[in-house]
């Protein structure tokens, strides 16, 4: 039947019967990509979900890891209840708390960690990472490639401990417990010369304070702040910028056309026209210096 139906179609395409749609082009947000090369401890992290799996008892086990790229030394193989963002949240406290801070990390384009539809894809969560004075870096999309060292220890995880344990959550957290410990301390890695990621690895002498943080501007920007909704208020209009950056400050430069150049840190978020009231996001690759 979908034979004929195609049929049909392509017969009144050809007689010109068809009036064909057309595609709306996907609104270009960019795309924070660095490239980082780590070189030290806490050069860079990585961060990703290993793909979820149920335990005997049917509980959901979505385990969040967090990976010191040039250490190969894993921060957090921990189980979470869910994948929003204040949940990733508290747990990058907790590391933040008992490591430091890194100087970036690697995440993909995925929730919570960006937002596709928002200026360079940040999220609530990567928002906080750079108001800490945190750099991002994203995976290219559809480039596992790019965070190939995380993907590596996701497959080990999944030979090693997925499906390997006959018990509820707390039985696979324990053997997750068990499998960090090893892959830190026991397991050598020919990426390394044969060592084990615990001989590199020494914690950040960045210490997080979690009400300290990195959003200076230059005295000749304006500054406002982002309400609950997403805008900010200038001239008296209401020019909405992005949900992400809700409670957060946002530094305004002008510019000799009397437009704005939006600034959330060291990211140039977009420019914002006065007269015709509309914000537009400045399609970038790479971060940029006030």
């Amino acid at each position: 039947m979908s034979e004929g139906i195609s049929s049909v179609k392509r017969v009144l395409d050809k007689a010109a019967l068809v009036e064909h749609r057309r595609r709306r082009r996907s609104k270009d947000c960019g795309r924070i990509e660095n490239r980082i090369v780590a070189t030290e401890p806490n050069h860079l992290w990585t961060v990703d979900f290993k793909g979820w799996w149920y335990s005997v008892d049917k509980a959901r086990i979505e385990p969040l890891t967090v990976r010191d790229a040039w250490s190969r030394y894993i921060l957090c193989a921990d189980i979470v209840p869910d994948s929003k963002s204040d949940t990733v949240r508290e747990r990058f406290a907790r590391l933040f708390d008992t490591y430091g801070l890194p100087k970036a990390i690697r995440s993909d384009n995925g929730g919570p960690f960006a937002c596709t539809k928002a200026p360079l894809g940040l999220s609530r969560l990567s928002a906080w990472w750079v108001a800490l004075g945190i750099d991002l870096d994203r995976s290219r999309p559809g480039h596992p490639q790019d965070n190939g060292g995380h993907e590596r220890m996701h497959r080990d995880m999944a030979c090693e401990v997925e499906g390997c344990v006959d018990g509820d959550t707390r039985a696979h957290q324990a053997a997750m417990d068990t499998w960090r410990h090893e892959f830190n301390h026991e397991r050598p890695h020919e990426a390394i010369e044969m060592r084990v990621p615990t001989d590199l690895y020494v914690k950040s002498q960045r210490r997080f304070e979690p009400d300290t943080f990195d959003l200076s501007y230059p005295p000749e920007y304006l500054k406002r702040k982002v309400c609950c909704h997403g805008s900010i208020k200038i001239m008296d209009t209401r020019i909405r910028i992005t949900s992400a950056l809700s409670g957060w400050e946002v530094g305004l430069k002008a510019t000799e056309d009397g437009c704005y150049m939006v600034w959330f840190g060291p990211l140039c978020l977009g420019k914002i026209d006065i007269e015709t009231e509309a914000f537009t996001v400045m399609p970038q690759h790479n971060q940029m210096d006030h």
